[in-house]
């Protein structure tokens, strides 16, 4: 349908409301960044494997790709009989030198040779091996207390947890397999702290370094701001584009690693002509907004918008000057019918 139609339909229809009270407000000038806008990838910031670190079969699989990991859950068991043996021989070690009480009766043989000696009574050799005496009985009772430590510690290690919360994706190994020390045993990452790397031509990073402020624009049609920026102090060689990372801090819902995102980053400012975005009327092809002259009429102005604002400003780039004043009813009736006909 020509426009000249629609808006004449568009016209009858303001006519039904055009006796209902209107809410105004001026197209005011506004200090606006200019943009750059690029493509970037989404990805997680903790995205890790855990490792063996000691040697064992394993006994149990507690979690499968995609599932939800809990911080600090159990995810893999290996068989620990032998760390279990080496930590009852520390425990034994450890009892047998308390029961001994070999530190407490070293003490008190140097103590008797200390009163004896300061009368005179015995050589300094005598002495020295009081002394030499206390010193084993400290380190022999040190060394078990260490033993009974690693051997607890060697025990933790047959039990595999979950670093952060997280999602499942890779799974390594299988029960039954022999686990050895640094092998790959299962992969995940956590959706709770996101970031998007993106590819910047060398010739915008001067006015991303000056004006450090990027948006990410979310699947449905919002946008976050990016925390923090941080541009690689080196150019991709053959693309001299520099790796340009956004972390992301909240409202980062419906985003998950791997997934393509506009991003907008801040190269300058202009002056842009904004209006509220419930000012603005949607019929069919026509783009419009009701414009308010100084005797009070009301008419109907096809403009063209521009970018939405996060504050729910629209850019008029053509159709209104600064000042004009245009309005919306406060409770809009449906338009008048128009077919293709008329």
């Amino acid at each position: 349908m020509p426009i000249r139609i629609l808006l004449a339909c568009l016209a009858l229809a303001l006519a039904a409301t055009a006796r209902a009270e209107l809410a105004t407000t001026p197209a005011q000038l506004h200090d606006m960044p200019r943009q750059y806008r690029l493509d970037g990838v989404v990805e997680a910031v903790n995205q890790s494997t855990v490792s063996a670190q000691t040697q064992g079969q394993v006994q149990e699989v507690l979690f499968d790709i995609d599932d939800y990991v809990e911080q600090g859950a159990l995810i893999i068991r290996l068989r620990d009989t032998q760390q279990q043996a080496e930590l009852a021989k520390a425990e034994a070690n450890l009892k047998a030198a308390r029961a001994r009480a070999q530190a407490q009766e070293a003490r008190d043989e140097r103590t008797r040779a200390k009163s004896v000696h300061a009368k005179g009574l015995i050589a300094q050799a005598a002495m020295d091996r009081a002394d030499a005496a206390l010193q084993s009985a400290l380190a022999n009772l040190d060394a078990a207390q260490a033993g009974l430590g690693q051997a607890r510690e060697q025990l933790e290690y047959t039990r595999i947890r979950a670093p952060y919360s997280g999602i499942v994706t890779h799974r390594h190994i299988e029960t039954g397999e022999i686990a050895n020390p640094g092998q790959r045993l299962m992969s995940g990452i956590s959706l709770e702290q996101l970031r998007v790397n993106v590819d910047v031509p060398q010739s915008l990073i001067p006015a991303v370094r000056k004006y450090s402020q990027a948006r990410v624009e979310l699947p449905e049609g919002d946008s976050v701001a990016a925390a923090r920026i941080t541009i690689f102090p080196f150019a991709h060689h053959g693309s001299n584009t520099f790796k340009v990372r956004l972390d992301l801090s909240g409202q980062t819902r419906n985003l998950f690693p791997g997934m393509f995102v506009k991003t907008a980053f801040t190269v300058g400012g202009h002056r842009q002509l904004l209006i509220p975005e419930q000012a603005v009327v949607y019929r069919s092809e026509v783009t419009g907004a009701y414009v308010v002259d100084a005797e009070g009429r009301v008419g109907l102005r096809h403009i063209r918008t521009g970018e939405r604002t996060p504050d729910g400003l629209l850019a008029v780039l053509s159709g209104l000057r600064e000042g004009e004043r245009n309005g919306w009813p406060s409770i809009r009736s449906p338009p008048a019918p128009c077919s293709r006909a008329s």
